[in-house]
């Protein structure tokens, strides 16, 4: 699995910015290509193809640890060119994200980061604090 550093759980960051939260990819189902899901699902995890089959029989199931939001959407798109179906879901308001130019969720982020600057709560447009 992929790990990138500087992921922070609340507070300020370095020069007084609020970070983002983490994002987690979130299987929703296996599909009908399970060899080439559970192939995909070792890529995106690291796990041995045991226990990558084990969990996408576990669906819906969280599959990857918080972290950037492209490296959750890159691990998305491996698992749905795989046949299998994801999402990616916020770490601090569990709402899903998605990069079309409508809000998913209107409602205001639970997260200790500004409403505005959540990428489930607004258009990717119009997200200038996350730029």
């Amino acid at each position: 699995m992929v790990h990138l550093p500087g992921v922070a759980w609340g507070g300020r960051g370095r020069g007084g910015r609020v970070e983002e939260p983490g994002f987690r990819v979130l299987l929703t189902e296996a599909g009908d290509r399970k060899v080439e899901a559970v192939r995909a699902m070792r890529t995106v995890t690291g796990l041995s193809l045991w226990n990558s089959k084990l969990l996408l029989d576990s669906a819906p199931v969280a599959v990857t640890e918080p972290n950037w939001l492209e490296v959750a959407e890159e691990a998305v798109r491996v698992l749905k060119d795989a046949g299998a179906h994801a999402t990616v879901l916020c770490d601090w308001c569990d709402r899903t994200i998605t990069r079309g130019a409508e809000p998913i969720d209107a409602a205001p982020c639970k997260g200790p980061w500004p409403a505005e600057a959540c990428r489930a709560s607004c258009p990717p447009a119009a997200l200038p604090a996350c730029e």
